[in-house]
């Protein structure tokens, strides 16, 4: 998408790839780019990127209810138990009738996350090295994931680390989610997906 937008109010954003934080202000213009798992690519001046989160859509004349589903959400997040901080879920998940959730279900939340850069989940980009699943002392379950980013120095890894944690921690029973930043080995492109592949016409 290329949508030119002029913004309603003083807005937060993370430029890309740096990852330093700004202020876009209310009147600026800007160009929406990237409109993926909940958050927003805008090009302003001179060509560089910028990530503004769902939250602030409004910002840029978006209903913020309309980009909550694109943050890979379920209905028990939306004010159930996987809504919850693992502080307030760590007492007895086993009686709570939680399953252990499996690789394949992580992977699948993870899929909401996007490089502000490439129109492409972290997943499909090859971006995660692993992910392990262990039942905690307190009933619940502890996720640790390994990430990578395509680049050592981008600046984004901190903000993408925090999101993919996020999107774990919204699945039932999980109290605990740790996503690493890891760099070895390198990321190439061969660690992307056929779907990415193609997707990038990358063939």
């Amino acid at each position: 998408m290329s949508e030119l937008v002029e913004l309603r109010r003083d807005c937060p954003a993370v430029l890309v790839p740096s990852g330093r934080r700004a202020i876009l202000g209310a009147g600026e213009q800007v160009v929406v780019v990237q409109r993926l798992g909940g958050s927003f690519t805008v090009q302003i001046g001179h060509g560089t990127l910028a990530r503004i989160e769902g939250t602030d859509a409004d910002a840029l004349g978006i209903d913020e209810a309309s980009v909550a589903d694109e943050r890979g959400v379920g209905e028990h997040d939306a004010g159930g138990q996987g809504a919850q901080s693992g502080a307030d879920r760590s007492s007895n998940g086993e009686s709570a009738g939680w399953h252990a959730p499996d690789v394949d279900e992580v992977l699948d939340r993870l899929r909401s996350v996007y490089d502000p850069e490439i129109p492409v989940n972290v997943v499909d980009l090859g971006l995660i090295y692993g992910c392990e699943v262990h039942p905690t002392h307190s009933g619940g379950y502890r996720v640790a994931v390994w990430m990578s980013m395509t680049a050592p120095g981008c600046g984004m890894g901190d903000i993408l680390r925090a999101e993919a944690a996020e999107r774990i921690l919204g699945i039932p029973g999980v109290t605990d989610a740790e996503v690493e930043l890891v760099f070895e080995p390198p990321w190439d492109l061969g660690r992307m997906s056929e779907a990415a592949r193609l997707q990038l016409g990358m063939w």
